[in-house]
């Protein structure tokens, strides 16, 4: 086996073949394959891939049970869209990135900056937008090509593996949280501890935000108020809603979830003119009256990952030490198992692939 590694990892290094996790068909097993090492077009870099997220859109595009994702997927997919590596090459266009620079590929992979949307700054929801680990392929590999221009630096003062899950978890619920309104003088539910739930109790309260995190689990309670939630309540106690009640409600109630009883739960903590923030995905459509919704004058917002501006200002919370994602370290042999214990609901912060020995990490 240690003969086999090493070939690999001497073919890498020549830009031959490299280590790659391709998921064949939705509903199957990833498949761990040596493939050809990607070549950057001109307007592409190629990233030597540190660090990897698994992200829970990972699982549903994996296990094809959101039709939206599953039309969009390519055939024999590279996953991946929490990436961040050193460049090893640059396309012939590029001028502003060089071999070198450790950069970061998030969800958006390009966006055409021509369209309405790209206009009103929201190229985050670019009509002709190309999604990493969906349409092209992403980071489950040792290399991969990335759009130069949707590249960012990362700040030294990260680890590859800290940054990571920034650039998915960390953006989608910065934006959640800055497109509600979240400041000083809020209170704020945030519906579920997991991967990104222990980030928005970071990122409320550096906006300024009293946060109340809310989950069946006492040990990610626990994480949440070391985190500064000032209250934290398991959702399975019936004293919980009354509690809440007590304090007027939320301004704002952001459920990282992906179980549609979070959103019902979430839905009766808002106070009159709250809002809902959808950030979990479950399967089944969410449902609430009309009446409820006119009744409190309810306000029902999504937040599709982010813009690089968005991403910047995590990255900048993060360098500040604002923003420390909880990570567990996993090689890229193993993310079948993640993505069953991600299934079981068994994984506290994120989980980030690696594909290279310790000394590759910076």
């Amino acid at each position: 086996m240690g003969r086999i590694v090493k070939r690999s990892r001497a073919l890498s290094a020549l830009g031959v073949t490299m280590k790659a996790a391709i998921l064949h068909d939705v509903g199957q097993s990833l498949s761990v394959e040596e493939v050809p090492v990607p070549s950057p077009k001109p307007d592409e870099v190629l990233i030597q891939v540190e660090a990897c997220g698994v992200c829970h859109s990972d699982l549903h595009i994996a296990d094809g049970d959101q039709p939206m994702l599953k039309s969009l997927t390519k055939q024999r997919l590279i996953l991946g869209h929490e990436v961040v590596g050193r460049v090893t090459k640059t396309g012939d266009a590029v001028d502003h990135l060089k071999v070198g620079d450790r950069v970061g590929a998030a969800w958006l992979h390009a966006s055409c900056g021509v369209c309405e949307q790209c206009l009103e700054g929201l190229e985050n929801l670019c009509r002709k937008g190309v999604i990493t680990g969906v349409m092209v392929d992403g980071g489950y590999a040792e290399f991969m090509c990335a759009r130069a221009s949707h590249a960012m630096l990362i700040p030294p003062s990260l680890s590859s593996v800290e940054a990571a899950p920034l650039f998915c978890a960390g953006v989608t619920v910065y934006r959640a949280l800055h497109n509600a309104g979240v400041g000083s003088g809020k209170r704020v539910a945030v519906v579920g501890v997991g991967g990104l739930g222990h980030l928005a109790v970071q990122v409320a309260t550096a906006f300024g935000a009293e946060v109340i995190a809310l989950d069946v689990d006492e040990s990610k309670l626990a994480l949440a108020r070391q985190l500064g939630a000032s209250i934290a309540l398991n959702v399975t106690d019936p004293e919980t809603l009354k509690t809440i009640r007590k304090l007027g409600g939320v301004h704002v109630a952001v459920v990282t979830s992906a179980a549609k009883a979070a959103y019902d739960s979430a839905f009766k903590y808002l106070r009159p003119a709250g809002t809902l923030c959808v950030v979990g995905l479950p399967a089944e459509a969410l449902v609430f009256s009309a009446l409820s919704i006119v009744g409190a004058e309810a306000r029902i917002v999504g937040a599709s990952v982010g813009t690089r501006e968005d991403l910047r200002a995590v990255l900048q919370l993060a360098a500040e030490g604002k923003l420390r994602c909880h990570t567990e370290e996993q090689p890229l042999d193993q993310v079948n198992q993640v993505f069953e214990r991600m299934r079981q609901g068994q994984i506290s912060g994120r989980v980030v692939l690696t594909c290279q020995s310790k000394h590759h990490n910076h």
